[in-house]
């Protein structure tokens, strides 16, 4: 498949018969990008066409019935699977292969309430990126730290180069897309992680970004900002990196 986004008008993709997953995705969503990792990390196969959701094509609500992405086609079903976390949980229950939750029920338990909380980082950096209101901003970033000190906290207990231990976990691969996000606050408005309020988090980020699951689908902080920008303005270019 290309890397272009298809959009209004647009034909259905044509997937082989191989049994193969069928992602649809948009590139620079951070939903989508959950499911990259996890995929990724897993080492599983899978096809993905990339979707304008700006100008969705009509075809989109047949394997997205609230034409959103990620959207899971599995091979032989006819039901789509949908949300990220939804995803993602199936993924790691149908291929056992480098287990992303902790097989510990408590512990589980404990990471999935981590991911929740981490929407007390995405609301403000939604914020912060896509208003880009001057008034705001420096509350926005404050609200921001604020809620990141929970995961240098977290980090400092665990006291693990990851989340998920001696290598990255689902946590890790949950939070990632807005973490590798973060740096493009810094072309809008005074954004900074303090080396000594966040020395745990900067060297997990650090550590994140040598994976290979990570090094698979990144995007730099420079090219997330150029395709936020250009989304609040009324030409979003979805296949600049195409």
């Amino acid at each position: 498949m290309s890397n272009k986004h298809l959009a209004k008008d647009s034909d259905q993709p044509t997937f082989p018969f191989d049994g193969k997953l069928r992602l649809y995705s948009m590139r620079f969503c951070p939903f989508a990008h959950r499911i990259h990792l996890v995929l990724n990390a897993k080492n599983i196969s899978y096809h993905v066409a990339y979707i304008n959701l700006t100008s969705k094509p009509e075809w989109l609500v047949q394997v997205s019935p609230l034409t959103k992405v990620p959207a899971l086609k599995i091979a032989g079903e006819s039901e789509p699977i949908i949300e990220s976390l939804i995803i993602a949980d199936y993924l790691d229950e149908k291929y056992p292969q480098n287990t992303l939750y902790s097989r510990d029920p408590l512990q589980k338990a404990a990471d999935r309430i981590l991911i929740q909380r981490f929407d007390g980082v995405t609301s403000p950096f939604f914020r912060l990126l896509y208003q880009r209101n001057e008034s705001t901003a420096a509350d926005a970033v404050t609200e921001l730290l604020n809620a990141l000190d929970i995961y240098e906290k977290e980090l400092e207990r665990r006291d693990k180069k990851f989340f998920g231990g001696s290598k990255p976990g689902m946590v890790d691969y949950m939070i990632w897309p807005w973490c590798e996000r973060l740096e493009s606050l810094k072309f809008i408005t005074k954004f900074e992680l303090d080396k000594f309020r966040f020395p745990k988090f900067l060297k997990w980020k650090d550590e994140m970004q040598k994976d290979q699951a990570v090094k698979m689908h990144y995007v730099s902080p420079e090219d997330h900002f150029k395709f936020a920008s250009s989304m609040i303005t009324d030409s979003p270019d979805y296949d600049f990196l195409a």
